[in-house]
């Protein structure tokens, strides 16, 4: 793959009007990602987001996985979705190691297949692993560029065993598919910076930035889930697995110790028990609310309804829920590791706390419980940020990528 700064159209600063540019030949464009809505975290949202934009002037279709009855073929929002089979996925929310291997040995050979007569010009394959050998053959198979996008997790997660940066042969399964990639994306500077140091040393990827549409209207009704007024509410999204460490954020509830406090988790994942014992434990099981899976809406109404979205999380690759925190005028506190440096400011937007450093992370939490005004000002410098990141400005991106590997002959 060639090497390419980040100076061109995927800087940071070359947002545009983020519409698709109509001067572009239409383009037939293939998405290749183990997990897409409603299955996965925050890369297959973000996937989700950015094909249906595309979809808007390009025929668009996603290779997923397929689980608890979904359809094999079928048609949302412009975008066609078909799904290999995985037969041992336990749950929508968290993938597993034996679903994974099966993606990646099925994907290729019933992908062609389930194609049927859709023959892409592109492919944009997401996360490494365990996509990333998916779309490799495929590009292969149809002799087309294939764009792989990078969501951090797959090349380094410190809270898992298996993370690829931990073992020296994923370690050379990784680089030898950034180096066969067309070109390949990460959506923060953190996210190249680790690809880099990591993988490929001598290669500088593109950075794109991630962005949201505006959110829907509505605000959550407090007395609906019996709050008043008077309570402050932390708000936290994400699944429940150990790199989020919402663990964290009870012992933060408890040590605040104001009655009034209350912390919203939105989530699925398999510590949701754990959590809820803990809670109990540390004496705060009537004021940590575990409310699962919701729906967009939902979701964008309990961020209105809240005061303030903390995240204890290990490491973000960009963090999508603090964009949509922010789009929802919300103040945020987390920590300084991760892609999220690309676009929150430390007492601007909220606090960016040392990774693990508790005491202060209650201390932040403690001034922006005290204070609406603070709230208020931070929450407004948020908006005003959130309106620089739209999806349409990403698509646009990666349309011109796209366009510029397949005019060019694949030489980016």
């Amino acid at each position: 793959m060639k090497a390419v700064g980040e100076d061109g159209p995927t800087g940071a600063g070359a947002l545009g009007s983020g519409r698709l540019d109509p001067a572009t030949p239409r383009m037939r464009i293939l998405f290749v990602n183990f997990e897409y809505p409603p299955l996965g975290g925050g890369g297959g949202v973000i996937n989700e987001l950015l094909a249906e934009e595309l979809a808007r002037r390009h025929e668009v279709a996603v290779l997923t996985s397929r689980a608890f009855g979904l359809a094999a073929d079928e048609v949302r929002d412009r975008v066609r979705i078909l799904r290999v089979p995985v037969l041992f996925r336990r749950q929508e929310a968290v993938g597993n190691l034996p679903a994974m291997a099966a993606y990646m040995g099925l994907g290729a050979l019933l992908g062609r297949h389930l194609l049927g007569d859709f023959r892409p010009d592109v492919i944009n394959t997401h996360f490494v692993l365990p996509s990333g050998p998916v779309g490799d053959r495929l590009a292969r198979w149809f002799r087309v560029p294939n764009v792989l996008s990078l969501h951090s997790g797959d090349l380094y997660d410190p809270s898992k065993w298996t993370s690829p940066h931990r073992h020296p042969l994923l370690r050379r399964w990784v680089r030898s598919l950034l180096l066969r990639a067309d070109a390949f994306v990460g959506q923060s500077s953190d996210t190249l910076e680790r690809a880099r140091r990591l993988y490929v040393p001598d290669q500088q990827g593109l950075r794109i930035l991630l962005g949201i549409r505006p959110p829907p209207e509505g605000l959550a009704a407090r007395v609906a889930y019996g709050f008043s007024e008077q309570d402050v509410l932390l708000i936290t999204i994400g699944r429940l697995i150990p790199r989020k460490a919402v663990d964290q954020l009870v012992r933060v509830v408890a040590r605040l110790g104001l009655p009034r406090v209350h912390l919203l988790v939105i989530g699925g994942g398999p510590l949701a028990g754990q959590l809820a014992a803990l809670a109990r434990d540390a004496g705060v099981g009537d004021r940590v609310h575990l409310l699962g899976h919701v729906s967009e809406r939902d979701k964008f109404g309990l961020l209105r309804m809240a005061d303030v979205l903390c995240s204890t999380s290990q490491h973000e690759g960009f963090g999508l829920s603090y964009l949509e925190a922010m789009a929802c005028g919300r103040p945020l506190i987390t920590y300084d590791n991760g892609g999220q440096k690309d676009f929150l400011a430390d007492g601007e937007t909220g606090f960016l706390v040392p990774l693990n450093d508790l005491e202060l992370f209650v201390a932040r939490c403690r001034v922006l419980v005290e204070s609406q005004e603070l709230r208020a000002r931070m929450g407004a410098e948020s908006l005003r940020r959130a309106r620089e990141l739209s999806i349409e400005a990403c698509a646009r991106q990666y349309e011109s990528i796209f366009a510029r590997l397949i005019g060019d002959g694949r030489q980016l």
